[in-house]
């Protein structure tokens, strides 16, 4: 039950028309692109795949589709979290976990728990959650930061809890949380910009934005990573470097919709209250994704 997600995973877009409708056959173009580029999972409804704007029927029907097209051939990590943590356990009881090899959860938003808050809460979703649980830590979204502390009493004292996505930006947290985690708990970058040196620090993969246009060029950069081949990840890194930064000049994930639209994958389109990239950024994305 408790597959280990490690490398590069996808955190997927989700292709809109310009009437707001789902656009599968972008959907379909995208999961081809990026299992064919290299990753090693896919990550269905996390940040970049706007799942606030979504229904939970919509929800499950991307989730559904990505599993129909993508053959199974990657282990799929669906996202489920919140700041309800009844909300989120009554998700979970009414999900079907028959092609979901892991859940996402990000921690809590705009309530601002303590860290007490936050372990109970994810003591409660430990023991309705029948699969693997990935914690996500990004404060610069959430308002608050999952400490090393906490994180490292429910990688312990949980054994669905397998991974946590560190996006803290915190190098002092993550390394303590790589020095004293269990052996069998795998610490993810949240970071595109980041990854390579987190991997020189102990970490074992990604959940990537970048990958949605650039799979090949990112995984290979994380498999040379892995390796301690960083001549060859120093390359790619810096290879990546401008554009991933280009990507979140105007959040996510507008700016990765904007390099999907120019490479024919996708269109641009993102659910309100969010807005497609300006002009000028778009053209930014553009001459960074030229030097590629």
């Amino acid at each position: 039950m408790y597959k280990k997600l490690t490398g590069t995973g996808v955190a997927l877009v989700t292709p809109f028309r310009n009437d707001d409708s789902i656009d599968f056959s972008s959907l379909n173009k995208l999961v081809e692109h990026v299992v064919t580029g290299g990753v090693e999972f896919l990550v269905v409804m996390g940040t970049t795949g706007e799942n606030p704007v979504l229904s939970q029927q919509e929800q499950k029907t991307v989730l559904d589709y990505v599993t129909e097209v993508s053959e199974k051939k990657l282990p799929v990590v669906f996202g489920i979290g919140g700041n309800n943590t009844q909300a989120v356990v009554n998700t979970i009881k009414n999900t079907d976990f028959t092609n979901i090899d892991a859940i996402l959860s990000a921690t809590p938003y705009y309530n601002k728990p303590t860290q007490k808050g936050l372990y109970i809460h994810y003591k409660t979703i430990a023991s309705a959650c029948p699969v693997p649980i990935i914690l996500y830590n990004v404060p610069g979204r959430t308002s608050v930061n999952l400490n090393a502390e906490t994180t490292l009493k429910l990688a312990n004292d949980f054994e669905n809890i397998t991974a946590v996505k560190e996006a803290s930006g915190n190098f002092d947290q993550i390394m303590q949380i790589i020095k004293n985690k269990p052996d069998d708990f795998t610490v993810l970058s949240g970071d595109d910009t980041y990854t390579m040196p987190y991997i020189a620090m102990g970490m074992e993969g990604v959940i990537s934005v970048t990958a949605n246009a650039y799979p090949k060029e990112f995984s290979d950069m994380v498999r040379a990573s892995l390796k301690y081949d960083f001549k060859t990840a120093q390359e790619l890194h810096y290879k990546l470097l401008d554009l991933s930064n280009s990507l979140f000049l105007e959040g996510n994930p507008g700016g990765v919709k904007a390099a999907l639209e120019i490479l024919g994958i996708t269109s641009k389109y993102v659910r309100l209250p969010l807005a497609s990239v300006s002009k000028g950024t778009y053209k930014i994305i553009e001459t960074f994704m030229k030097n590629i």
